[in-house]
C-alpha cells in the first residue's frame, strides 16, 4: 500500500504561479512511477504530467508544457509539480497517483494509487 497527501493547492490569479507536493508513506517510493492528474467540474480527469523511478523521464500533456514541471525527491518520498503562468482553464481538483508497472504511463486506469486532491483555483 502507498498513501499519498496531496497539498499546495490554493486561489490564485492568472498568470501566477502555484507549488503543488503530493508526500507518499508505505512501500519504498522510487519503485514507483508518479503522475499528476486533474479534473474539471463536469469534466473527466485528465493527464497533467508524470515522472519515471528515477526522475530521467517526464511525460506532459501539450497545454501545460513550458509552464508545468514535475519532479521528484526520493529521499524526501515528494513528487513536485510547479505550475508557472497559471490559466483559468487550469481549474480543477489536483490528484497525484503512483504506478508500479514497468513503463511510465500517462493512462489514469494504469495507475494503482490515488490521493484525495487539492484544488487549484485561477481567477482571471
Amino acid at each position: 500500500q502507498v498513501q499519498l497527501v496531496e497539498s499546495g493547492g490554493g486561489l490564485v490569479q492568472a498568470g501566477d504561479s502555484l507549488r503543488l507536493s503530493c508526500a507518499a508513506s508505505g512501500r519504498t517510493f522510487s519503485s514507483y512511477h508518479m503522475g499528476w492528474f486533474r479534473q474539471a467540474p463536469g469534466k473527466e480527469r485528465e493527464f497533467v504530467a508524470a515522472i519515471s523511478r528515477s526522475g530521467s523521464i517526464t511525460y506532459y500533456r501539450d497545454s501545460v508544457k513550458g509552464r508545468f514541471t514535475i519532479s521528484r525527491d526520493n529521499a524526501k518520498n515528494t513528487v513536485y509539480l510547479q505550475m508557472n503562468s497559471l490559466k483559468p482553464e487550469d481549474t480543477a481538483v489536483y490528484y497525484c497517483a503512483a504506478q508500479g508497472g514497468l513503463l511510465l504511463t500517462m493512462r489514469a486506469g494504469e495507475y494503482d494509487y490515488w490521493g484525495q486532491g487539492t484544488q487549484v483555483t485561477v481567477s482571471s
